[in-house]
């Protein structure tokens, strides 16, 4: 492999861990404000789960990225180290800021302004990128749906128990629920790594005539996601867990619960969408079944910028690196 290839996998598993920092709040914000685990413990069980998912669910999303976003036939080694420098330097802004982003929709922008630069419109395929910006919207929709009727009927289903047993009750349950969305977490959002280092691999000639993930690939990114989790991300953590709304262990399993069953959906449709925007969507839901005004909506309309801009926003950044870069290989 030549240095530029090299270079770009560490940068690739450089920001898979900066996803998993960002997105370790998606796996524990519920569970850290009902106070069922410690942030330290919560992250270590997240993180645990976000690994074991490499044994589970194939690798369909790897595929879409890989071969449904942008045209392979124009991919090169340049384009890959622009796309990820513009994703870290986004990913990285917004942690600090700690607004919770979706990490996944900044390596698909980034992955879309080089290719703009190098192919035009033509470059960028429409079915993928159809099945991404429909999810956006879709994903905390569907979060938000599932989690107001998973709450409802637990509502109803205990309507008659004291709330301490259904306290007790649900702070055990919830260690499964938030196990379960990790798994969930890790299966859709590593494999999104995966996808860039496959692919950049099959453009350089480096698997031969077949795109398939190499189990190294596999492997690496799990590892590397759950290393980030570890390193967590406190103030995303804090906006999420108790910034939208206040949560008991009741409402945190119906948040997750909902938010796992959206995202191993989506994992296994082979369809990319946001751990951040999913689980944001779950929370809402859930404090809209106790009125309108628990939802901190100031909040929750900056996270939804965020996601707005996501996507042109590092277009526009990874493109222009890859400009810069583009003059420097011409100027050789």
């Amino acid at each position: 492999m030549n240095t530029v290839i090299v270079i770009s996998i560490i940068i690739a598993l450089l920001f898979n861990f900066l996803n998993g920092m960002n997105d370790a709040a998606n796996s524990i914000a519920t569970i850290v404000s009902t106070k069922v685990l410690s942030p330290v413990m919560a992250v270590l069980w997240a993180a645990f789960f976000n690994f074991v998912a490499v044994f589970f669910f194939g690798v369909h999303i790897a595929t879409t990225i890989g071969k449904d976003i942008v045209d392979p036939s124009i991919v090169n080694e340049y384009i890959i180290l622009g796309c990820l420098l513009g994703s870290i330097i986004w990913v990285y802004a917004c942690t600090y800021l700690g607004m919770p982003i979706s990490v996944s929709h900044a390596l698909i922008g980034g992955l879309m302004g080089p290719a703009l630069v190098v192919g035009g419109t033509s470059a960028i395929l429409s079915n993928g990128l159809t099945k991404v910006v429909l999810f956006i919207f879709l994903s905390p929709l569907i979060g938000i749906i599932l989690s107001y009727f998973i709450m409802l009927l637990t509502m109803v289903f205990f309507k008659n128990t004291h709330p301490r047993k259904v306290d007790r009750l649900f702070r055990v349950l919830q260690l499964l629920s938030s196990a379960i969305f990790s798994l969930g977490h890790g299966s859709n959002d590593a494999q999104k790594t995966m996808g860039i280092i496959t692919i950049l691999l099959f453009s350089t000639g480096k698997l031969g005539p077949e795109f398939y993930v190499p189990n190294w690939v596999l492997f690496t990114c799990y590892i590397t996601m759950a290393l980030g989790t570890l390193a967590g991300g406190k103030n995303v953590i804090r906006t999420l867990g108790s910034g939208l709304t206040k949560l008991k262990p009741v409402q945190g399993f119906s948040a997750e619960t909902a938010g796992a069953i959206a995202i191993i959906g989506s994992t296994l449709g082979g369809i990319p969408v946001s751990t951040t925007h999913t689980i944001t969507g779950a929370i809402m839901g859930v404090g809209l079944t106790k009125r309108v005004s628990s939802i901190r909506w100031g909040i929750a309309s900056n996270i939804i910028y965020a996601w707005i801009f996501t996507i042109p926003g590092t277009m526009l950044l990874s493109g222009g690196i890859y400009y810069i870069i583009s003059l420097f290989l011409h100027g050789k």
